[in-house]
């Protein structure tokens, strides 16, 4: 789980991550144009890249080739382990 917390620990992977919510199967040129118009994020494609390499690692994000372009899909289910630990209802109180 703690690659989960490095993963959405900095703020150009939770803009990645809102991107991918947003609206999937965006490919790096995707992510870095929204990035750009809409957060000012003038990271290098390449800094985006690593980010997303991060962020796949975590399993919080899926890649797949579709003929000579990479796809990148969201997968929020490794972010259930963090409600499980701490659920944010607390009945009985």
């Amino acid at each position: 789980m703690s690659d989960i917390y490095r993963a959405i620990a900095d703020a150009t992977r939770r803009q990645i991550l809102d991107e991918l919510v947003a609206q999937d199967d965006l490919t790096l040129f995707d992510i870095c144009t929204r990035l750009t118009t809409r957060y000012s994020n003038t990271a290098t494609r390449q800094a985006i890249s690593q980010h997303l390499a991060v962020l796949e690692e975590a399993g919080l994000v899926h890649s797949r080739r579709v003929g000579r372009t990479k796809v990148h899909t969201v997968d929020t289910e490794p972010l259930r382990a963090i409600t499980q630990r701490w659920p944010t209802d607390r009945t009985g109180e």
